[in-house]
């Protein structure tokens, strides 16, 4: 968890923009994004604070989150959406933070961006964590249903203190 003197400054009108990062954008990704906009929704935040996901890579461009992750999700009332996409150069203007899911992502992500600042904008998921003490958020893709368990975990407890950390930065 990011402690108080790492607050980012929100300095913006427009909504807070969210973008979470995992390798190919099908399972930890769109869950991170399927969860934290439930959230948004549940605390009528949905018009101060938006979200999307991308991967590392475009070999899943266009489809839809695994199905693994989407039945893990809607078994605990989260609906899924989205389709998989690359990471681009311009998500850096348009996004205010971007979360990787683990190192190897964060670094390919710090890789892509186009400068400093650019670069400040990258961050683990993982810090938002307040109940697990993780470094990574694993991919489940070639385990079974209990890694998609633990990630959905994983996912619901980061977005928790990501919400309540920027909820303290809005104006």
């Amino acid at each position: 968890m990011l402690s108080e003197d790492q607050l980012l400054p929100v300095t913006t009108k427009r909504p807070f923009r969210v973008l979470f990062v995992c390798w190919g954008n099908i399972c930890r990704s769109p869950a991170g994004q399927n969860v934290f906009q439930h959230l948004l929704e549940e605390n009528s935040m949905s018009d101060r604070i938006n979200c999307d996901s991308a991967g590392t890579i475009d070999a899943h461009a266009g489809k839809s989150p695994d199905g693994r992750m989407r039945d893990t999700l809607e078994r605990r009332g989260i609906p899924v959406n989205g389709s998989a996409r690359k990471i681009s150069t311009g998500d850096f203007r348009n996004f205010d933070m971007v979360l990787t899911m683990d190192d190897f992502n964060r670094q390919e992500v710090l890789a892509v961006a186009p400068d400093a600042e650019a670069r400040a904008k990258v961050h683990p998921f993982t810090d938002f964590c307040e109940n697990h003490e993780v470094d990574e958020v694993p991919d489940p893709y070639y385990g079974g249903p209990s890694g998609f368990e633990m990630v959905a975990d994983l996912i619901e407890d980061g977005c928790q203190g990501l919400l309540s950390h920027i909820e303290k930065q809005l104006p």
